[in-house]
Formats: structure tokens, C-alpha cells, sequence
């Protein structure tokens, strides 16, 4: 890693702060456009509220689809921000925070985003809260501890607590420089949020200490989050979910999407920015590194998920796979998730010149997430329609209707906005 040139602090604050500041016309063109995708699938969610689930793909097997599908996917987005930001930051790698910056912030969106598909999922989001809290309800029925749905939300809440705190330590000096640049109404705004931090030698020390002890305390965090979630399947008796191997394929899949969705984040940075002294080809040429080691490893997880379910030779689980692989529409998603999560990328990552090129780590790490989000797909939705043995229900095919491809796309401009 070659050493950044050093930069005057001057310069350092007028680069970083000239958009927050002076905010051009294009952003809120932009911005505009984003908030009518997120409006659209606000109006989709009042529908659903309204109409029921009736309006969604779902049949009397098929509950599980597209929208459990996108929150498994943000999940795993928004953990590699907080493993890349922690990491790093326990290690004090000086060429660590153009990385972990943008690390955190996509952590935070994506996981805020990623609460939201469970509540929509219910149809009922106003009954959730009798699924967190543990007291019992009109039918005096408590919470069971042994369901699923509650072991997410009090991972996914702890874990956003811990992110947001986590995030918003590393942001105290940067808000303190936004607070003494501002005036009118903004200054006071920034004022609580900086909190007093004033630079000196007492609360930088204090403010290092505190990043190194959230962070020490976040990792273990986002390992259990992402084992939880993987208990929403692999505790389930359903042919191709029940396997003991998911939690650890679950995490570094998450690590896998979530390290690319990062890469293609500071690749949008450098462009819109102009931040090329700060985001620099030996950040890109550390991440696609990493990416190499991380990909790999996932595919040795598939692969052994893979192996031991036809090796075992039971007979639904063989037939799981022979779904998944040779029935329309997986026969066709089933490749292709294959091809853009790993066999394209990561040779073209083998090569030194095509990790520093920008344009290059952008379309193969946003390719990455293509692939990542129908591995979460095939992985979910075929072993619902799977037809069981001795019963007279008939094999389906889950085809996603308008309005829950609406919900994707505003998932997609939550975050980006």
C-alpha cells in the first residue's frame, strides 16, 4: 500500500465540506428522483396495509419471496461495513479511512432498510410489537423465545443500536468541523451533535478509546446477527434449508456482498466527489484483494452445502437441488448467480491492473450483488415450492408480482438517497 501524500487539514476541510455547505442543484434533482422511487413503494406498502397480502405472489407454501429475500440481502450489505470498519480500526491501519467511513454509513442505511422488510412482510406491522416485547397480549399469550420472529428483531435492533453508536463516535469530530463552518439555525444543530468536542488532546484520546472498545464490542455482534438469521432456515424442517453449515455460509456471504457493495460505494464517491486525493487505486487494489480471499472462501461454503446434500443421498434433498438447478425459471438463475458472484469477478481480480481500475471494480463488485441477491432468492423460494412426497399439492412457481419488484427498487433508492 503506498503511502497517501499528505494533505494540509485546510484543504482536507474545504474538499470534504464544500458539498455539505454548498449542496449543488444536480443533488436534489437526483435526490428528487430517488424519494418518487422510495414514494412509490410507500404508496405500495399503504396497499398492502390496506388490501392485504393478497396483493403479493404469495400462495398457501410460497410466504417467504422477494421481501424476505431483500432483507437476508441488507443484512449481509450493512455487515462487512461494520467488519471492515472495526477491523481496521483495531489494527490502526492509517489508510483505513476513506474505508471505513464509507463502510459505516452504507451500515447504517442498509440495515435501517433491512428492518423495514420484516415489518412489511407481516401485513400487520402494528401486531410486531407482541412479537419483541416480552409480555403477554390479549390472548394471553407470551412471546415464544423459541420463534424466529423473535430472535430478529432483538438481533437486528441490538445490532442497529450498536451501529449507530459505533457510527456516530468515528462522526463527532467531523460534525464538530461542520459546526464552527455553519450559521443560522444549522449551527445550534450541529452544536448538540458535536457534543462539546472542541479537539482537544483529553477528548481525541477519549474518542479513540471509545472507537476501540465499540469496535471490539461490534464484532461479535455481527457474526451472531447473521447466525440468527440463518436460524430463520436452518432450523426449519424444509428440504434444502435444514442444514447445520448455514450460519458460517450465511456470514461470509454477507462479507462477500457487503466488502463489493463497498467498493462500488467508493467508486461512486470518487466519481461524484471528485475525491481522487482521498479515494485512490491502492484502496481498490486492497479491497479486490480481499475480495479474492472472502469470495473463495463462500464458494468452498456453497460448494460443501452443495456436496453433503447430494452426498448424503436423501432423496428430497437430491430432489431440492434438481429443482433448484434444472427446473425453469432456477435452471437459468441458478448459473447466472453463480457466474456474477464468482466466476467472472474473481479472475478478473486475479490481475493487479484490473483492481486499481476504478470503472473496472465498479461494474464487477455492483455484478456481485446481482449474484448474491438471487443466491438469496434460489436459496429461499424453491424449497417452498418443492412438492413433498405423499402429499397432493402440486410443485409452483413463484413469479413476483409489480408490486413487490415496486418494493425492491424502493429498497434500492432508500439506500442511495
Amino acid at each position: 500500500m503506498q503511502e497517501r501524500r499528505d494533505l494540509p487539514a485546510t484543504k482536507v476541510n474545504e474538499d470534504l465540506l464544500r458539498f455539505p455547505l454548498h449542496t449543488p442543484l444536480w443533488f436534489w434533482v437526483a435526490a428528487g428522483g430517488l424519494g418518487l422511487v422510495v414514494g412509490a413503494g410507500l404508496i405500495a406498502f399503504a396497499l398492502i396495509l390496506y388490501f392485504g397480502l393478497q396483493l403479493l405472489a404469495y400462495t398457501d407454501r410460497i410466504l417467504w419471496a422477494v421481501l424476505i429475500t431483500n432483507f437476508v440481502f441488507w443484512i449481509g450489505i450493512s455487515h462487512a461495513g461494520v467488519m471492515i470498519s472495526a477491523i481496521l480500526r483495531l489494527t490502526q491501519a492509517e489508510w483505513r479511512r476513506p474505508v471505513t467511513r464509507a463502510a459505516e454509513i452504507l451500515t447504517v442505511f442498509a440495515l435501517g432498510t433491512a428492518a423495514l422488510f420484516p415489518i412489511i412482510h407481516t401485513g400487520r406491522p402494528w401486531r410486531t410489537i407482541y412479537w419483541v416485547f416480552p409480555y403477554d397480549f390479549f390472548r394471553g399469550i407470551w412471546p415464544d423465545i423459541r420463534s424466529a420472529l423473535v430472535w430478529d428483531p432483538s438481533a437486528v435492533f441490538t445490532y442497529l443500536t450498536g451501529s449507530v453508536l459505533f457510527v456516530y463516535v468515528a462522526l463527532i469530530p467531523d460534525l464538530a468541523v461542520i459546526r464552527d463552518r455553519v450559521i443560522g439555525w444549522r449551527r445550534p444543530v450541529y452544536s448538540v451533535l458535536a457534543l462539546g468536542f472542541r479537539g482537544t488532546s483529553r477528548q481525541w484520546r477519549f474518542q479513540t478509546i471509545a472507537g476501540i472498545l465499540l469496535s471490539a464490542l461490534i464484532l461479535p455482534i455481527f457474526v451472531s446477527v447473521h447466525s440468527i438469521v440463518s436460524w430463520d432456515f436452518a432450523m426449519a424442517l424444509t428440504p434444502g434449508w435444514h442444514a447445520t453449515i448455514f450460519p458460517p455460509y450465511f456470514v461470509i456471504g454477507a462479507v462477500h456482498s457487503g466488502v463489493s457493495a463497498v467498493a462500488t460505494l467508493m467508486a461512486v464517491l470518487r466519481w461524484v466527489f471528485k475525491f481522487d486525493d482521498y479515494i485512490t487505486p491502492d484502496h481498490f487494489d486492497a479491497l479486490g484483494r480481499l475480495l479474492i480471499v472472502v469470495s473463495t472462501t463462500w464458494l468452498f461454503f456453497f460448494m460443501m452445502d452443495f456436496y453433503w446434500s447430494i452426498a448424503g443421498a436423501d432423496p428430497v434433498e437430491v430432489s431440492m437441488w434438481e429443482l433448484r438447478t434444472s427446473i425453469p425459471p432456477y435452471n437459468v438463475l441458478f448459473p447466472l448467480f453463480l457466474l456474477t458472484a464468482y466466476f467472472i469477478p474473481v479472475p478478473i481480480w486475479l490481475f493487479r491492473r484490473f483492481r486499481r481500475n476504478i470503472a473496472v471494480m465498479f461494474w464487477t463488485s455492483l455484478l456481485v450483488n446481482v449474484g448474491m441477491w438471487l443466491e438469496r432468492f434460489i436459496l429461499i423460494v424453491p424449497p417452498l415450492s418443492f412438492k413433498q412426497p405423499f402429499t397432493f399439492l402440486w410443485q409452483e412457481v413463484y413469479a413476483p408480482r409489480p408490486i413487490e419488484y415496486v418494493l425492491v427498487a424502493a429498497s434500492f433508492a432508500l439506500v442511495a438517497l
